[in-house]
């Protein structure tokens, strides 16, 4: 309300009101003002949301593969005039009680973003932010450290052989170890060959020693100035002291230029174009014949021109999306590929959009056949047209997507409009979804070929087409390593003694740099007693239908209604359980009572927000050895599709159909099973042992998916199934919770009744399996369970991947959650992380991250990220033990870890996940707020006694 009564050419601390627009979709009203001295552009989204964020970017538009802006990016969060400490931005993560802090590198804008639920936080992290982006340090020998350097492998043995070192140069390693990230990266750079796309914004591994220390100071004084910054702040703060403080704190103090970062048009072709690149074999791949990628990219119009963008994302999700999409039907049902490469679909990300189709997983002797099938199916399109019903599941997704809330609604919108504003397209209009819809809608009635004279226009017709292929080079990674080598001797050749002398100077200087404790004091920060005492008290209902728990919590939803069930595997035998996660990922895509996989998933579509079904394990809030396997189905939909939604259900548990065409599902999933897995290789290592016994056992996983995937006759698998089913899907394994609004909860609580009864009817009397069942009177719902052939025991495992930078992890057994020390353990694996082994794995090392982190399963882990060491890393883990024993830390020291502590548990939770703790790992109210007074008490004492244990 208050933004609404802001009028047009108002001044406010030097920036004029240019347009108030109300954006009811989304419950916010837009103020869009720009700063009289420099001509920076402001929008503020005012919303009735507590998670309230700052974002600044800049259009950066190198114009070599150096990685400039991504290692600027860096750099400038090293230090600035008014917080001269090193590595500012680590340390804010200590100081305050941030939800979100990062920056990210694009093709053509670098973005700032931080956000908070505390208004003094903003302010500090405020000043943090503008002071790194307008007046950084950029020292040397933070560009050393954070971009590249030479540097002895040993920096104290002068001795010991020449190498590159440094974050950025580590980190684009890794990304570039990637297949499809590779991929993705040739096909923009030759579908926009004339301008900034055709570099490597974030660095080619071999380009970026080619940068120097002058050309980041010349790229930083050019590109991060008023004139060329957007700035965009969202949530309840208001918006007069956002302005007055960036005001006083940057922008008077600079005067207008005219930034020549403007990306030009690019010049449209007049034949289309073929091109091929290799990349490295994938030693997991199911048929080693099968490794290669087909895409054909076609360039489309002017991001700016929001509506015919937004017509185009809609189209590309028409002919790709779901088995009921042409190209679907086209290119994976016939299994020439193992799935569409990642790569395929509408991108908008650059000036001028794109669209690409094709397959990854492909044999070389098919290439013709894609290139021909592509052709026939846009030839099908522009004849036939879609299914109404398609039209409409896409614009019910729309609808969903406005609905839901998310936590970081405001990270979210940054990130949506980034683009677009970047190339002074306009953001407001982009946010006018439904307004879009309408027209989209108006469209359609007056022209009913809409769609099709698009695709005419836009693929049969168009000029501008690129058709890359990838092939694997079995000396690919070879060829790397000597072009590293190369690179490195060609350095080394042009030395004199002076420089080696320079060199191994640095080498002991940035070293010394890094081991000296660092003074924080210059940076702002919270204080423990900043911090709400009391958890806010989440009201939830509990009751029964038909003998199933059921956990009702009302929230506003904003119209939609989330289920979820969990449903335990105490009864299903063990030569089973390995088969759990390819049952997940299948059973909710055979087809169920009339329909076959086709119209389920286009009625899924039409009627949920999706239905999923994940394996879960999850640990015993008082003993170790206690945990609960089981699965758990999660759905959403719009009030007015509660009785779809749960129909739904029904014939999923009642009515499966278990078809011939199931064998190809299971034979895709697969493939994307182990896929999936190995993405999420790429995350921090400590990721995988977040919830103990279950994430390593992925990796076990992916071999035994990867024996299916290679069998010729799926017919033992298909079998097990309906045997996996008749265990899990039963009501005598189950709980359900609701979350829905006060309005609706009475029928959406009639709805899981009728489901459960619906259900039950259908059972024949099932014997318990297990007897080593022990029964949890607090977690009433559940039962965890002994695993009778599972003792915890010291292991090493190394497992050997294709990757050129390592991922290094650690666990210790220690206490449950309810244990009075496991929040002493959660401040040491903080403290731990931001006061030593940060510096040592990533600033000392080079890795693109490490640190320890407390699982809720009572596993302490230490892990590093994307790392070219290995025992190092290991030594650096023993290393932080010893130095918490020794008790090196101070109050200081204490109290930020707490603070960082705090800003995870105090994340904010959506509307939909509320309650969520407690149905799951039967953690109540009282047991968080017990968990929070033991954080506030954490003493010295604790941390060193933890640490001694």
């Amino acid at each position: 309300e208050r933004a609404q009564q802001y009028t047009v050419g108002q001044k406010i601390h030097g920036f004029t009101v240019k347009e108030v627009t109300a954006v009811p979709d989304l419950f916010l009203t837009s103020v869009k003002l720009s700063h009289d001295a420099t001509g920076a552009q402001y929008l503020h989204a005012a919303r009735d949301d507590s998670n309230n964020l700052f974002s600044v970017q800049f259009r950066t538009t190198p114009m070599d593969s150096t990685g400039v802006p991504h290692i600027l990016e860096h750099t400038v969060l090293c230090g600035s005039q008014r917080f001269p400490c090193r590595d500012p931005f680590f340390k804010m993560l200590n100081r305050s009680l941030s939800t979100f802090m990062n920056a990210f590198t694009a093709s053509d804008y670098t973005m700032y973003p931080f956000s908070t639920q505390n208004a003094k936080d903003f302010q500090n992290l405020l000043s943090v932010y503008l002071d790194a982006v307008f007046f950084p340090c950029l020292r040397e020998l933070d560009f050393c450290q954070e971009g590249w350097r030479l540097e002895h492998e040993t920096p104290t043995d002068p001795s010991s052989r020449l190498m590159f070192k440094g974050v950025v140069f580590n980190e684009m390693k890794g990304v570039f170890s990637d297949n499809e990230s590779l991929y993705a990266q040739h096909l923009q750079n030759k579908l926009l060959p004339d301008h900034t796309y055709a570099v490597v914004s974030g660095g080619a591994p071999l380009d970026i020693p080619d940068l120097t220390w002058e050309q980041l100071k010349h790229f930083h004084a050019t590109h991060y100035h008023p004139s060329n910054a957007r700035f965009f702040t969202y949530g309840d703060l208001p918006l007069e002291q956002h302005l007055q403080q960036i005001e006083e704190e940057a922008l008077s103090k600079f005067e207008r230029t005219e930034p020549n970062t403007a990306v030009p048009p690019q010049a449209h072709w007049d034949k289309p174009r073929v091109d091929h690149v290799t990349c490295r074999p994938d030693a997991l791949a199911p048929d080693p014949m099968k490794q290669n990628t087909l895409c054909m990219s076609y360039l489309l119009g002017d991001i700016t021109d929001t509506f015919e963008a937004f017509t185009l994302s809609l189209l590309s999700s028409l002919m790709i999306s779901g088995p009921n999409s042409p190209f679907y039907k086209a290119l994976i049902e016939p299994e020439i590929g193992s799935d569409f490469s990642s790569s395929v679909g509408f991108d908008g990300s650059t000036r001028q959009a794109s669209f690409t189709i094709g397959l990854q997983g492909m044999a070389e002797d098919n290439t013709e056949t894609v290139k021909h099938i592509i052709a026939q199916t846009i030839d099908d399109i522009v004849a036939t047209g879609f299914e109404e019903e398609q039209i409409e599941a896409l614009l019910h997704k729309i609808e969903i997507q406005m609905k839901h809330q998310s936590t970081s609604f405001g990270l979210a919108l940054a990130s949506y409009i980034a683009s677009c504003w970047n190339h002074d397209g306009d953001p407001v209009q982009l946010l006018k979804i439904s307004e879009n819809v309408s027209r989209f809608r108006q469209c359609l009635k007056e022209n009913p070929r809409y769609l099709q004279d698009k695709v005419q226009h836009y693929f049969k017709d168009n000029t501008h087409r690129l058709t890359l292929t990838m092939s694997p080079d079995e000396r690919f990674l070879e060829k790397q390593a000597e072009a590293e080598e190369q690179k490195l001797q060609q350095k080394i050749q042009n030395l004199s003694d002076a420089d080696h002398k320079d060199i191994y100077e640095k080498g002991l200087q940035l070293l010394a740099v890094q081991s000296t404790t660092q003074d924080a004091s210059c940076l702002p920060a919270l204080k423990v007693s900043d911090i709400e005492p009391i958890i806010p008290y989440t009201p939830v209902q509990l009751g029964t239908a038909g003998g199933v728990p059921v956990q009702c919590c009302e929230q506003p939803t904003n119209g939609m209604v989330y289920f979820r069930a969990m449903c335990n595997l105490n009864s299903l035998p063990e030569d089973l359980k390995i088969y759990v996660p390819l049952f997940c990922s299948v059973i909710t895509k055979l087809g169920c009572g009339e329909l076959d996989y086709r119209q389920q998933a286009q009625r899924i579509e039409l009627k949920t927000g999706g239905m999923s079904v994940s394996p879960q394990i999850i640990p015993d809030t008082d003993q170790l050895d206690l945990y609960e396997q089981g699965i758990m189905l999660s759905s959403s939909c719009l009030e007015r599709n509660l009785p779809d939604m749960f129909q739904l259900w029904s014939d999923i548990f009642n009515r499966l159909v278990f078809f011939q065409e199931t064998e190809k599902e299971i034979f895709k999933s697969l493939c994307k099973c182990i896929d999936f897995i190995l993405m999420h290789l790429h995350r921090p290592a400590g990721d995988l042992q977040r919830d103990g016994p279950g994430d390593l056992q992925q990796l076990c996983t992916v071999k035994f998916m990867k024996r299916i995937a290679e069998l010729t006759d799926l017919t033992s698998v298909l079998r097990k199934l309906p045997r996996i089913k008749r265990h899990l899907l039963n009501p005598e394994n189950m709980r359900c919770a609701v979350n829905a609004t006060p309005q609706k909860m009475s029928d959406a609580a009639g709805e899981v009744e009728r489901f459960i009864a619906n259900i039950a009817a259908n059972r024949k009397e099932r014997k318990p399996v297990r007897p080593t069942i022990v029964e949890r009177s607090h977690r009433s719902p559940s039962s965890s369970c002994q695993e009778p052939h599972f003792k915890p025991c010291q292991m090493k495992t190394y497992f050997q991947l294709p990757f050129n930078v390592n991922f290094v992890s650690e666990c210790v057994r220690t206490v449950p959650f309810s244990h009075a020390d496991y929040a002493s353990l959660c401040i040491l694996a903080r403290m731990m992380t931001a006061k030593f082994l940060h510096g040592e794995i990533r600033e000392k090392g080079g890795a693109y991250g490490g640190g320890a982190r407390m699982g809720g399963g009572g596993l302490f882990s230490f892990y590093s990220y994307r790392d070219p060491n290995s025992t190092q890393t290991l030594s650096a883990f023993r290393g932080g033990v010893e130095w918490a024993r020794a008790g090196k830390f101070t109050q200081q020291d204490i109290d930020e870890a707490k603070l960082s502590v705090f800003s995870a548990v105090d994340a904010p939770v959506a509307p939909s996940d509320k309650g969520l703790g407690r149905f799951l790992n039967g953690i109540t109210d009282e047991m968080k707020q017990r968990h929070r007074e033991r954080l506030f008490a954490v003493t010295n004492k604790n941390l060193t006694d933890v640490a001694g244990r």
